[in-house]
């Protein structure tokens, strides 16, 4: 028996292996036939994009791109800088501002209705500040102020200054 013989008889005994041997490399070729093609498109899209972001440009005009886009993030951190600067500034002189309010609206002498008499109290942060007592009546109108310390004054308060400084107090 010749050596070709016997490679035929064995093919023809175990045709059945064959077959699925055949069938499994086809189908790891398929596989990465696939995978190749996934490639071929990724590869595509990244050239499309390259291409796009080359044309019209050498590499000197890319260059004063990039160094154009460094001087904007260098001026938007100096004024960043200068915003904080200004903020923190604001946030220090806005503590010596009136924060806090109180009005009162009253009737000072009951006879003239409409309740044209006020006490105004306008306090900062640390509760600094004053009061205005405005008293209507027939003969003019008649207006005091009193200096408020640490949410206190050393002159005796009425009780609708008292109410103003308070509701100033507890001013949100």
């Amino acid at each position: 028996m010749s050596y070709l013989t016997y490679l035929v008889n064995l093919l023809e005994s175990n045709m059945e292996f064959v077959l699925i041997g055949a069938a499994a490399l086809i189908l790891v070729l398929l596989i990465l036939l696939i995978i190749t093609f996934v490639n071929l498109v990724q590869i595509k899209k990244l050239k499309k994009k390259y291409e796009k972001f080359m044309s019209g440009t050498d590499a000197a005009s890319l260059e004063g791109k990039i160094s154009a886009r460094l001087d904007e993030i260098d001026g938007l951190i100096s004024s960043n800088a200068k915003n904080e600067k200004n903020i923190d500034h604001l946030t220090n002189q806005i503590k010596f501002a009136f924060q806090k309010v109180g009005l009162v609206k009253y009737d000072a002498f009951q006879e003239m209705g409409g309740k044209l008499s006020f006490s105004l109290c306008l306090l900062n942060e640390k509760e600094d500040g004053f009061i205005i007592n405005a008293m209507h009546s027939r003969e003019g109108c008649y207006t005091y102020i009193k200096e408020i310390i640490a949410g206190n004054c050393v002159i005796i308060l009425s009780e609708e200054e008292k109410e103003a400084l308070e509701m100033a107090k507890a001013y949100k």
